[in-house]
């Protein structure tokens, strides 16, 4: 099985994906060094830009019939059984990412897009199955609990249990309303 543990930056895909491989006993795969290793993306400056439909081909090809967790903000885009997205109040991102020192516009952006939904709506455009699961309060190990309880109960689309709209007073100061 694939299982494809997706969400915008801060929201603990690594951690939980590492921790969900583990206890599934299935490989671990980051999207980032994966698309890396094949050439498929390429570094400019901090960032790397992936060819995402080259990157759901080859994970086609090489995951296609195997157990793995792939982590990554993309990893919604590739082939995948089950599509896990992660979710995180807001203004816990951006205090994640400030953290990680985030240049103010990318920080903006990522905020921006965890309260509109940015990633669960494109996971749900691409992939049948998909699970939304809010990581805040949380520790990893509770959201593997979560994911694996849910999984193993037979779920297999968990969407729009999630609404940040009430939280935008919250992270307002984090926007780059009215531009740069």
């Amino acid at each position: 099985m694939i299982i494809a543990v997706s969400g915008t930056p801060g929201v603990g895909k690594t951690t939980v994906s590492k921790i969900l491989s583990e206890r599934l006993g299935y490989e671990y795969v980051s999207i980032k060094d994966f698309a890396l290793a094949k050439g498929i993306g390429e570094k400019v400056g901090d960032e790397i830009e992936i060819d995402v439909d080259e990157l759901s081909r080859a994970v086609g090809e090489e995951f296609s019939g195997r157990d793995v967790v792939i982590d990554g903000h993309l990893s919604h885009l590739v082939p995948a059984d089950v599509v896990v997205v992660l979710r995180l109040h807001p203004k816990m991102v951006a205090e994640r990412l400030e953290s990680r020192g985030y240049p103010r516009k990318k920080l903006a952006e990522n905020v921006e897009a965890e309260l509109v939904d940015v990633i669960l709506v494109e996971a749900i455009e691409e992939n049948e199955n998909v699970i939304e699961v809010d990581t805040t309060g949380k520790t990893p190990d509770e959201v593997v609990d979560e994911i694996l309880s849910l999984l193993n109960s037979g779920v297999k689309r968990r969407v729009g249990i999630v609404d940040w709209s009430w939280a935008y007073d919250d992270v307002v100061q984090y926007l780059m309303l009215g531009g740069d």
